[in-house]
């Protein structure tokens, strides 16, 4: 099953429908009083008004808080721990500032654009839909549909995927990171987002979506946010050119303690990511939640494992980026495999991560400053392959076997190559429009001086 077949319904339907339901109710319940019928009886063909339930509901409110506790603090202590220390708050401020953007976008034309209530005919319904701006038609009694048949309040719904833009815009900054001046960042994060963001949300997870009409399997994100971030993170790193310095110098982190920190704040946080993309508090969500255990720490004992068999000593470093591999190939599996197909998924993830970390960015030379595609980008691709095959039930997974491993792997890496393209097509544009106004990159001076001096008046230790 796919993440999410929402826009199936629309909240002003289901209001009038509502609506329509208590006007029936009251009129049977005063035919009954005037005939003497109980009234039990005389409304019981009548339909029962869907109402969320208030565990599913406090479950998905607490994932969403979750999702923003892998924002802030989670990814700025971890992104911020790796860079050089006069570049910290820089890298933490500009997390926080496009996080809170993207909030206020999601709401005005965001939400429309990925899950809105108007479906398009043909082609544009691809990639689309619309009707829902400045979330027009929503009130505290509309609902969104789960996997089953009960209802959540839309706004947490809303506030949900909210989070999720939020983060996935902020997980390109990693590939930019040390140079990249903070109102490009301003510029860039609303057009990527309307651009590269929305459509690919909606083909993925809307019903009527190119990918999710295909088949496509993505729980919680692997092709829309890390796939996504990673190749988007590239392109701009390509687009900025490589920091000063990068690779003679040595650029280590300045903080793994805070590295550590965030690691573990990312993990708890994702738990609200995967799990509660199940959007119940069922037993969906109880295997998102084992599996979001176990491919994480398989990742991150297999990262360590490599890294001494590379003649390495296992590392601090090592660890948090296992775990971040482990982390980010589960999220399209977490509720598409057993617990047995997660830890291989994290296993593979963390091998394949490393190879491109430590071997692909130095043949290339591209400056991915806090592999942001070397661990998002390449994880969300081996997680969303693998996907296909970790759900098969030969290996545990809860598929049914009616699609065929070899189908189902074409439809997987079909969405992958789509995503891909996308993104990288779309941050191509988004890119040289800022570049082209604004600008992209930080001066030298500004650059040696460090960016949280330099940028905002700051610095981080004194």
């Amino acid at each position: 099953m796919t993440m999410r077949n929402l826009m199936r319904v629309a909240a002003t339907g289901a209001a009038a429908f509502f609506t329509a339901t208590g006007a029936l109710a009251q009129e049977a319940a005063e035919a009954a009083n005037a005939a003497g019928t109980p009234i039990a009886a005389a409304t019981a063909e009548v339909a029962t008004v869907a109402v969320p339930n208030p565990g599913n509901n406090a479950w998905m409110m607490t994932a969403t808080i979750l999702v923003l506790l892998m924002i802030i603090p989670g990814l700025t202590l971890f992104y911020g721990g790796l860079t050089r220390s006069k570049n910290m708050l820089s890298t933490m401020t500009q997390i926080g500032a496009t996080a809170a953007l993207a909030m206020i976008i999601w709401v005005m034309w965001g939400y429309s654009l990925a899950f809105g209530d108007t479906t398009y005919e043909g082609p544009l319904g691809w990639f689309i839909s619309g009707g829902s701006y400045f979330l027009a038609g929503t009130d505290a009694s509309s609902t969104a549909a789960t996997f089953t048949d009960e209802v959540i309040s839309k706004y947490v719904f809303i506030s949900f995927q909210m989070t999720f833009a939020a983060i996935t815009a902020a997980l390109i900054l990693g590939a930019t990171a040390e140079r990249m001046k903070f109102s490009a960042v301003m510029a860039f994060v609303p057009i990527w987002l309307t651009i590269v963001y929305f459509p690919i949300a909606h083909m993925v997870w809307a019903g009527g979506g190119l990918l999710f009409e295909d088949g496509a399997l993505d729980f919680a994100g692997g092709t829309v946010v890390h796939i996504n971030a990673g190749v988007s993170g590239l392109v701009l790193a390509y687009l900025l050119g490589k920091r000063r310095g990068w690779p003679q110098e040595p650029m280590m982190p300045h903080s793994m303690t805070l590295t550590m920190v965030g690691t573990g704040l990312l993990w708890v946080g994702w738990f609200g990511f995967n799990a509660g993309s199940a959007l119940e508090a069922d037993g969906s969500a109880g295997l998102a939640m084992i599996n979001t255990f176990v491919a994480t720490a398989a990742g991150a004992l297999a990262w360590m494992v490599i890294e001494k068999l590379a003649g390495h000593k296992g590392s601090a470093l090592g660890f948090c980026s296992g775990v971040i591999a482990g982390l980010v190939a589960v999220t399209p599996a977490a509720g598409n495999s057993g617990p047995f197909g997660a830890i291989l998924l994290g296993i593979l993830s963390a091998a394949v991560c490393y190879f491109f970390v430590a071997k692909v960015k130095a043949k290339f030379g591209y400056d991915d400053s806090l592999d942001a595609f070397g661990i998002h980008g390449i994880g969300g691709i081996v997680g969303a392959i693998g996907t296909a095959v970790v759900y098969q039930p030969w290996i545990g997974g809860p598929g049914d076997g009616s699609t065929a491993l070899g189908t189902q792997l074409g439809i997987q890496v079909f969405s992958v190559l789509i995503t891909i393209a996308w993104a990288a097509i779309g941050t191509l544009i988004a890119g040289y429009l800022v570049k082209l106004t604004v600008g992209l990159r930080v001066s030298e001076e500004t650059e040696v001086d460090g960016l949280d001096i330099s940028e905002h008046g700051e610095r981080a230790y004194n």
